[in-house]
């Protein structure tokens, strides 16, 4: 196996010194923080200083799994993490919970984000993204218009808003395409905050994220399937993976890099939208080409290819240009894609071991399907 290709992952941050807390004081309330975004997102602001609210939607499971290293015990002194019972789809949950947490900064990271997912629930994935977006927004806009306290917003966009490519590479000023219900949903997002921005002088910024990933992506996702499945075939707990168009091509960087974007488009003087992304892309076949042979195995082999995963309407390339967010914030990625997948393999070849270290204890484990790319 290789060990040059792998990086450090920086998914801890770091506590900072009192004295140097930028974000001493101020408070965050975050959607979507038991995603992969936005527990990187809270781990950022935590280790600045910020006091950070949480919205998690009630389950009778916990799904805390990726924030849980940074939660006390509200009985506990000196926890910087509250969470929240809320809905994207419940405006006046949403309002409420903005007049309680009176946040400095709103990071809109929720939603129905599995695009194959969206076509299966286009109404649910509209409600949640699109019409989520802006029941959030209004909730600011009155806050802000009762309390003369501003807050700022940012609004997770996506490189899918580019569908169908009409220029290559995407910038922010590149037409949008969406070819899909969750794409769709995120372009009435992305406008709705540029219409709050324009309409209200709200200081509302759009982030054009390209894809990216780490080990606390979802196991659904096309990239930590194949790793999932590397850590699985490697230890002999399975032996094929199954996949749809492999020939798509990604922009694929860090989620931990990423969040740290959103954090500094709310630190401007005046709101703007940028695109956020590594200037680079691969196909599908290639990420998993990195990864298989970062384990030392073909995965020529182990890839077999399944149309279910197809979806109705394809986007076959995205490619984005960082070049405004680093002229204008001094932005870049610090991962390549080949560290991204040796991280992420690492991690899997580690989970994998641990299950199969149970399995030969004789304890029940669920089955890792691997649905829907």
């Amino acid at each position: 196996m290789k060990k040059s290709a792998a990086k450090s992952s920086p998914a801890k941050a770091k506590p900072a010194a009192a004295k140097n807390l930028p974000g001493k004081g101020r408070k965050a309330l975050i959607t979507g923080i038991t995603g992969q975004d936005g527990s990187y997102l809270a781990e950022f602001l935590i280790a600045k200083g910020y006091d950070v609210h949480g919205i998690i939607r009630r389950s009778s499971s916990f799904n805390t799994g990726r924030i849980d290293h940074i939660y006390l015990d509200p009985h506990v002194k000196g926890g910087r993490l509250k969470l929240h019972y809320g809905d994207l789809c419940d405006a006046n949950n949403l309002a409420k919970l903005v007049r309680e947490t009176q946040p400095d900064e709103v990071y809109n990271l929720g939603a129905q984000s599995h695009v194959r997912v969206s076509f299966d629930m286009p109404v649910y994935t509209a409600e949640t993204v699109a019409m989520g977006a802006l029941k959030l927004l209004e909730a600011v806009r009155v806050f802000q218009a009762e309390s003369g306290k501003q807050v700022r917003y940012y609004q997770a966009s996506s490189s899918e808003q580019y569908g169908k490519v009409l220029e290559v590479p995407q910038t922010e000023k590149t037409p949008f395409y969406p070819r899909s219900p969750y794409a769709c949903a995120k372009l009435m997002a992305h406008w709705a905050t540029v219409n709050y921005r324009e309409s209200y002088g709200m200081h509302a910024s759009c982030g054009i994220l390209f894809n990216h990933e780490s080990p606390r992506r979802g196991e659904t996702f096309v990239t930590r399937k194949i790793t999932r499945a590397v850590g699985r075939i490697k230890v002999g707990l399975q032996d094929k993976v199954f996949l749809g168009n492999l020939d798509s091509k990604r922009d694929w960087g860090f989620a931990g890099d990423y969040v740290k974007m959103m954090w500094m488009m709310l630190q401007q003087e005046k709101p703007d939208d940028y695109v956020v992304a590594t200037g680079r892309t691969i196909t599908v076949r290639e990420f998993a080409q990195m990864a298989f042979d970062y384990a030392g195995l073909s995965w020529k082999k182990h890839v077999a290819f399944d149309p279910r995963y197809l979806r109705p309407a394809e986007v076959d390339l995205l490619l984005g240009d960082p070049a405004k967010a680093k002229r204008k914030l001094g932005w870049k990625p610090e991962t390549s894609v080949e560290q991204l997948a040796a991280m992420m393999v690492e991690h899997d070849l580690e989970l994998a071991r641990r299950e199969k270290t149970l399995r030969d204890a004789g304890h029940s484990m669920p089955d890792f399907a691997g649905h829907d790319q």
